[in-house]
Order: C-alpha cells, then sequence, then structure tokens
C-alpha cells in the first residue's frame, strides 16, 4: 500500500485529533483488500501495565506441556489437545485484571471466582453461568470466538456500507486498545506471550495457533491503522469483507473477486497481489540451501526441518545430529522460531541463539 500510495506522490496530513486524511496524487490504483477474517490484524496496545500482574503461567506451563508432549500413539492436534488450555490461560489473565484493576465492574471476589474457574471446562455452559454471575456486563467478558472473528454471520447490504462497517470496527479497536479503561486485553497480550513460550516446547503444532497469536499480539501501531482508515475514506483502499473467493477470467484478462459480507459483492481488477505469507515448508521451497539438507534429514509432517532442541543441529532421518549443519528460523521446528523477540525478556529466541553460538563455538575450538 506504501508503494501504491505515497511512493505514487500522494501525502497524509493531520485531520483533527488522531485521524488523517489522504490526499492522492491520481497515479494510484483502487486496492481492493480482503482476507479469511476481512479485518486488519488488532492494533497493537498503547498504554503501560500498572498494578498486580496475572499469575503466569497458570493453566498452560511446563506441566501441561510435559503431559502433552508424553500422550503416545497420536500426533496433537491444536483444535482438540491444544486450544482449551490456551482459552484457559487467557480467560484466567483476563478475568484476574478485570477483578484486580477494576472490582467496581464484577460480582463476588476473585477468589471465589478463581476457585470455581479452575474446576470449568473451557466453552463449557458452567463457565458461562460463572462469567455471567461474577461479571455482570457483558462487553467485560471474554468472547475469543466474537474477538477472532469479529464478521462471522455479518451481512452488510450494499458495498458501501460494508466500508463504512468496517472504517467503524477499525476506528473502535483503535480507541480500545489505546484506553486502559480495557486494561484486561493487556493482561490477555501479557498470557498470550506467556503461552507462545510454552508452546514452542511442542514444536510444529499447525498454523491455527500462529494465525490466532499474531491476530491478536502482532498487529499494525496505531498510526498505520490511521493511515488506512485515511485511504479508505479517500477511496483509494475499498474492503472486500471476510472469505473472499478469487478467480482469474483469462478470456477478459482479468481477475475477479466474489465477497461473502455482501451478497452477491463481485469486483473485477487486471492485477492481483497475493499478500499472504505461505507456511513456512521445506518441502516446497525453491531455495536450494533448505531443499539441500530436507533430502536426507528428518522433517516434520508439516514440512519442518527437525533440529536438536538443545542447539539447533539439523537431525537426519535416523534421529542423529548432524555434527557440522545447524538450522534456525521458521522453516525448522526449532524451539523460538516463530515470532519476534522482545528486548531485555530472555526470550526463548535468544537462549535458543545463544545454545547454538556455543556449540558452534565449541566445535571450531575442537578443530583448533
Amino acid at each position: 500500500m506504501v508503494l501504491l500510495t505515497e511512493g505514487r506522490g500522494g501525502r497524509f496530513t493531520a485531520d483533527g485529533p488522531g485521524r488523517l486524511a489522504y490526499h492522492p496524487s491520481g497515479r494510484e490504483p483502487v486496492l481492493h483488500v480482503g482476507s479469511r477474517r476481512g479485518v486488519p490484524y488488532r492494533a497493537k496496545i498503547g498504554y503501560t501495565w500498572h498494578g498486580e500482574r496475572p499469575p503466569l503461567p497458570r493453566f498452560l506451563g511446563p506441566v501441561e506441556i510435559a503431559e502433552l508432549r508424553a500422550r503416545p500413539g497420536r500426533r496433537l492436534d491444536y483444535d482438540r489437545d491444544v486450544r482449551p488450555l490456551v482459552e484457559k490461560e487467557l480467560g484466567h489473565a483476563h478475568y484476574h485484571r478485570l477483578f484486580t484493576a477494576h472490582p467496581g465492574r464484577t460480582s463476588g471476589n476473585w477468589t471465589d471466582f478463581e476457585e470455581k474457574y479452575a474446576v470449568c471446562a473451557p466453552g463449557s455452559a458452567e463457565l458461562d453461568t460463572l462469567v455471567a454471575a461474577f461479571v455482570p456486563d457483558p462487553a467485560d467478558r471474554l468472547d475469543l470466538d466474537a474477538l477472532d472473528r469479529p464478521l462471522a454471520g455479518r451481512r452488510f447490504p450494499d458495498a458501501d456500507a460494508l466500508q463504512e462497517g468496517l472504517r467503524a470496527h477499525i476506528e473502535a479497536d483503535l480507541a480500545r486498545r489505546h484506553n486502559p479503561c480495557h486494561s484486561p486485553d493487556l493482561a490477555v497480550f501479557l498470557a498470550l506471550l506467556s503461552a507462545y513460550g510454552q508452546l514452542v516446547g511442542l514444536g510444529d503444532i499447525g498454523p491455527a495457533w500462529h494465525g490466532f497469536f499474531s491476530y491478536l499480539a502482532s498487529g499494525p501501531p496505531g498510526p498505520g491503522l490511521r493511515q488506512l482508515l485515511a485511504l479508505s475514506r479517500a477511496g483509494v483502499v475499498r474492503f472486500l469483507g471476510a472469505d473472499p473467493a478469487f478467480e482469474a477470467d483469462p478470456a477478459r484478462g482479468v481477475f475477479r473477486a466474489r465477497g461473502t459480507s455482501v451478497p452477491g459483492l463481485v469486483v473485477e481488477a487486471r492485477a492481483l497481489v497475493e499478500a499472504r505469507l505461505p507456511e513456512p515448508s521445506v518441502n516446497r521451497s525453491r531455495d536450494p540451501l533448505l531443499r539441500g539438507p530436507a533430502g536426507e534429514s528428518a522433517v516434520t509432517a508439516g514440512g519442518l526441518l527437525a533440529v536438536s532442541p538443545e542447539d539447533g543441529r539439523v537431525l537426519g532421518r535416523d534421529g542423529v545430529p548432524h555434527r557440522r549443519r545447524f538450522a534456525l528460523g521458521p522453516h525448522t521446528d526449532a524451539r523460538a522460531s516463530g515470532a519476534f523477540a522482545r528486548p531485555r525478556s530472555n526470550a526463548p529466541a535468544f537462549r535458543q541463539n545463544d545454545a547454538t553460538a556455543r556449540a558452534v563455538l565449541r566445535l571450531l575450538r575442537a578443530q583448533g
């Protein structure tokens, strides 16, 4: 978007507090944008933490990870085996913050709620009843499904109504993520980081968790979304909504998009840009540096290069670490390959890199 807007001579100016206007150069194409969710990633939180932190990890820690790793006879399924623990962890952090920082919006006390929460299954009717009894306002309850898929089941009468609805969604998200009255959101963010640090110990568990984590915890800062709003108001960006389907029409030389958020919506364009990052896979990569080791090394069911969790050495098909070959990054099942690490956090990525560096130094020292 930057290349096709500011890169073609357009410019942004302030248009009131926290609002931007876009002035087109006249050289911009119209960008019709869509995705499965149909909305941008959630904005980065714009305030800092104050007060008591949630006790993390609580329901998804080393004990639970060890139990998952020890399950015999079947490959872990994210929705069946992992997601319930994630939801339990996020909910606990959310309600801990609500009770400790905003007690006026709760009924009863935290100790009573936590005791009952601990024995409720995620997504159960018992949990819904408990939360309703202790949290009077539905707006204060954590609904991960609604948070994850805000357009699910929504239909708009026409394309213009969809544009207004999407802008309203982004504006509401920006306002919420910059308002400490909604600080349970920051507690959920901290729980997401905690869960990520634990789940890397399971290796490759598929794309669902990473997509959910990135959507909630790795979105754009506020200025980027304000620019997106300005581009939308200027008509340079048009939202397609959720779950668009794309097809090529070679006879007419166009691509066609069909939206589901507006029944019957069809948009045509001469160019299609696939902006989605493909799932990392050494099997599908054209990079010879990745393809070479894959031919003689162990590869996970998801197409990731298997490496030793101790030092990042590439594992052979017999499970034996290669003496001189190391690998790190998203195309491996290394414990810390999937997310940016925060400074001064002793994050798994830093520890993994340190362990690999030490192993390389030991190898070089042994060779004289």
